[in-house]
């Protein structure tokens, strides 16, 4: 794997060097696009939108537009502007997991040690272990600020970016009916949650569209019809049909 930052852990005065791995893959199909006519492959270009012409990665640069004019900007500013932001991930508190809402975790990534803070990082764990803590701190990542949290994961330092409080949208834009469920229908949904609850074991559960789109897939090449899936039906029930469903449901799940 190829690090994707590297810098260090600011825990109190203690500085423990480390290096950022992504911490997940994706597990869709890479497709690629093509032209349909004689399926060579189509490459995204960067053109210079007054002369038309294609523009080298190496000649593109970024600016921000202050009073009508580009002030560029190049990688040694970003870190000229914070450079201790730029070097560490710095702890700013510690805190239970369990008060950070769901909506606010973003992407998981590994931290490991580099040579000479091995001793520290091991003592962090152990310690945000025995603790049930996580450190909440930031650090800056490809220009730009992110909030953060720091957990033991199995045997290392996980570091999981979580989003600012204006990151997330509010809820009170939305349009959420003010209704009542009776008492009948919620006992039959308590029940069916009831029949249907488990401990979680992640490995259970598998990315199945990916496995029948490759199957498609194989099949297509090897010149084999494959019948479609038929597509799963949204109707709007009217609120007499919620019951009769519950029951359904119950019945099935039994």
């Amino acid at each position: 794997m190829k690090a994707l930052w590297t810098g260090a852990i600011g825990f109190g005065l203690v500085n423990i060097p480390v290096k950022l791995y992504s911490g997940s893959q994706d597990s869709t199909l890479d497709l690629d696009l093509l032209d349909k006519k004689d399926h060579a492959r189509v490459h995204y270009q960067r053109i210079n939108e007054d002369t038309g012409k294609v523009i080298d990665w190496k000649n593109v640069a970024k600016g921000y537009k202050l009073n009508g004019e580009y002030v560029i900007h190049t990688d040694e500013d970003f870190k000229k502007a914070s450079p201790e932001k730029t070097k560490t991930v710095a702890i700013q508190a510690f805190i239970d997991e369990g008060e950070i809402e769901s909506v606010y975790y973003e992407v998981p990534y590994l931290l490991e040690p580099v040579k000479g803070g091995e001793r520290a990082y091991v003592l962090l764990r152990e310690a945000l272990t025995k603790s049930n803590k996580v450190g909440v701190g930031s650090f800056v990542l490809r220009s730009k600020e992110h909030l953060c949290i720091v957990k033991p994961y199995e045997k290392i330092l996980l570091l999981e970016k979580i989003r600012f409080a204006e990151e997330v949208r509010k809820t009170s834009d939305l349009k959420i009916p003010k209704t009542k469920p009776g008492a009948n229908e919620l006992k039959m949904a308590l029940r069916l949650i009831d029949q249907q609850s488990s401990n979680f074991n992640i490995k259970q559960y598998k990315d199945t569209y990916t496995q029948s789109l490759m199957k498609f897939i194989k099949a297509k090449a090897k010149g084999k019809e494959v019948k479609k899936e038929p597509a799963l039906k949204v109707t709007h029930r009217k609120p007499k049909d919620i019951m009769s469903l519950l029951k359904e449901s119950i019945k099935k799940a039994s």
